[in-house]
């Protein structure tokens, strides 16, 4: 039909901005050399302190999260180590990658696509295999919606004196309970464009005590991703580099709303509207992909049978500007994924649920209109005071 359709993302990276760090970078002119400039960034790293739930020093990247992955590989590792790789999804396959391309000895624990990786068998693999140098998962895989135990995991690595266990959590950072010091999460990973509401270009790096004992010892050549030395330089509220200064001006804006929403309260919008999401998708006759421990960041959905998801996406675009992700490598064409982090509330979940069923409708598929957002609508009140 004509008329104004809005582009909106539904998708889990990059998400919905926070108007206020968009008016905030706007106005930003600052030079990175100045005590101007260097107030703001310490400030702005106590406060991603904050956001990940630690007293570890968290780094600042102008990068992907892929980059501050990376750098995670290289400052870690040397040439040789052996790690073990839990993997049950792209992002999973994509540590593989990092440690082989370093010269890592990789050994996995795999789960399929949908599934949540097995602690037990990660367990058995540090007992049996080990020595390991590191350990690498996801918090959650954003490429299939599922969340792993990081908590079980970082117990148990932590037993291993020379293990350290490092974590994606780019998408589960904000959208989860994660408790970095606590459960013994050595490296804990973070990208700008997920819950933080601010758009790509920066990435985040949390570093225990025992992390930086490691990084000591690590022959692996680096440079631009050189942690001790951003450590040193951050410290003072400088870069080593010159960084993205608008972006940190919008990630600053950003961190001091969620410190007034409270972190806690973050984590809660984002399970409330998960929630909602998948007993929007039951209400349509649809079937969730995870088949365990299903995410807060994003919810993935099979199409119906017989329909391409890639349908379901171009639909829904075109008719109402709403932009959903198709799934990732085998999953391509059969499952659809529908995110809720970023500066997401009720009202956009009540929305894209009404699109989706108009969606399904012309695509062929049967429902009852209203049954999907009637679902959400019951969840929201549940949790509503």
């Amino acid at each position: 039909m004509p008329g104004i359709i809005k582009e909106r993302l539904f998708t889990p990276g990059p998400t919905p901005l926070l108007r206020e760090a968009e008016v905030q970078a706007l106005a930003a002119s600052l030079h990175h050399r100045t005590e101007e400039f260097r107030r703001l960034m310490r400030q702005t790293l106590e406060n991603l302190q904050y956001y990940f739930n630690t007293q570890n020093d968290v780094l600042i990247f102008a990068s992907s999260g892929t980059g501050a992955m990376e750098g995670a590989v290289t400052n870690l590792l040397s040439p040789g180590d052996r790690v073990l790789v839990g993997t049950a999804g792209k992002f999973g396959e994509r540590w593989v990658e990092l440690a082989r391309a370093y010269g890592a000895e990789v050994l996995t624990v795999e789960s399929p696509y949908g599934q949540c990786l097995s602690i037990e068998q990660m367990k058995k693999r540090l007992e049996v295999d080990g020595p390991f140098a590191g350990v690498f998962v996801q918090a959650t895989e954003s490429s299939t919606g599922v969340s792993h135990d990081v908590e079980a995991l970082g117990k148990v690595v932590s037993t291993y004196a020379e293990t350290c266990l490092v974590v994606d959590a780019i998408t589960g950072l904000g959208t989860t309970d994660l408790r970095p010091d606590e459960w013994g999460l050595d490296i804990v990973i973070g990208g700008s464009q997920k819950a933080t509401m601010v758009p790509p270009g920066l990435a985040f790096v949390g570093v225990s005590e025992k992390a930086w004992k490691r990084i000591e010892k690590s022959k692996t050549p680096r440079y631009y991703f050189d942690f001790a030395k951003e450590r040193k330089n951050q410290a003072q509220g400088e870069s080593s580099f010159t960084p993205a200064t608008t972006l940190v001006v919008a990630l600053s804006a950003a961190l001091q709303y969620i410190r007034r929403m409270g972190r806690d309260n973050l984590v809660a919008n984002a399970a409330t509207l998960a929630e909602a999401t998948r007993e929007a998708v039951k209400a349509l006759g649809l079937r969730p992909f995870a088949a365990c421990s299903p995410s807060n960041a994003v919810t993935s959905i099979r199409a119906p049978d017989g329909m391409d998801s890639g349908s379901i996406v171009k639909e829904l675009r075109s008719r109402f500007g709403a932009i959903v992700s198709n799934g990732q490598g085998s999953m391509r064409g059969q499952i659809f994924r529908l995110a809720h982090l970023g500066y997401y509330d009720a009202l956009d979940l009540f929305a894209v649920v009404a699109a989706l069923e108009i969606t399904l409708v012309k695509l062929g598929h049967r429902l009852e209109l209203g049954s999907g957002v009637r679902a959400a609508e019951e969840v929201y009140l549940r949790h509503s005071k």
